[in-house]
C-alpha cells in the first residue's frame, strides 16, 4: 500500500478538514482506531496504525482535522507500507535527498531546529530523532527520517514567528 503525502491537504485517505467521523471512517479499514479526547476539549487525536506506519489524525481545535502525522513502523520492524512525496519514500529515502529534491521543487526546508527541520507554506515537517539504534549522520542525527506530519498551509506560522 502506499499513504501519498498531499501537503497542505492531507494524506488519502485523511483529507484536512474532516470530521472527526469523518475521519474515523476514513482510517477504519486499518484496524480499530482509537480516539483520544480530553474531558470535551480539544485537542482530539485518533491512532491506528496501516502496516506498522503508525497513524496520528489531529483535530487540534477539536471539531475538524488539521493534521496527519505518520511515523515509521521502528528499529528492525519491516512494512510494505510506502510513504510517498512526490514519489520519494519518505522512511526508506536518506533525509538528506529528501530536502534536496525538495530544495530543488523550489520548497524552502528550514532547519533551523535540525531533530525537527519544516516546509513552511507547503506544511511539511519532519522528525529525525530516535532513542532506537538506527544509522546516523556525523552530526548524530537519523539517516532517515522517523516522522512526517502533513498540515494546513499556515501550520508552521508560528514556529516562524519565533524567529522574528
Amino acid at each position: 500500500m502506499d499513504l501519498v503525502l498531499n501537503p497542505p491537504y492531507g494524506v488519502a485517505p485523511v483529507q484536512l478538514g474532516m470530521t472527526l467521523d469523518e475521519a474515523v471512517a476514513a482510517v477504519s479499514p486499518w484496524g480499530e482506531p482509537k480516539v483520544r479526547t480530553r474531558r470535551n476539549r480539544a485537542p482530539v487525536t485518533i491512532s491506528t496504525s496501516c502496516d506498522g506506519v503508525g497513524v496520528q489524525v489531529l483535530l487540534e481545535t477539536g471539531a475538524l482535522v488539521t493534521a496527519v502525522e505518520l511515523w515509521w513502523p521502528g528499529e528492525g520492524k519491516q512494512t510494505s507500507t510506502r510513504v510517498l512525496l512526490d514519489g520519494d519514500d519518505v522512511f526508506r529515502t536518506p533525509a538528506e535527498e529528501i530536502f534536496r529534491r525538495a530544495a530543488e521543487r523550489g520548497w524552502n526546508v528550514d532547519q533551523t531546529e535540525i531533530e525537527y527541520p519544516f516546509i513552511p507554506g507547503v506544511s511539511l515537517g519532519f522528525t529525525r530523532q530516535t532513542s532506537q539504534e538506527v544509522p546516523r549522520t556525523s552530526d548524530g542525527l537519523p539517516v532517515l527520517i522517523t516522522s512526517v506530519l502533513v498540515g494546513g498551509e499556515h501550520y508552521y506560522n508560528d514556529r516562524l514567528k519565533t524567529r522574528d
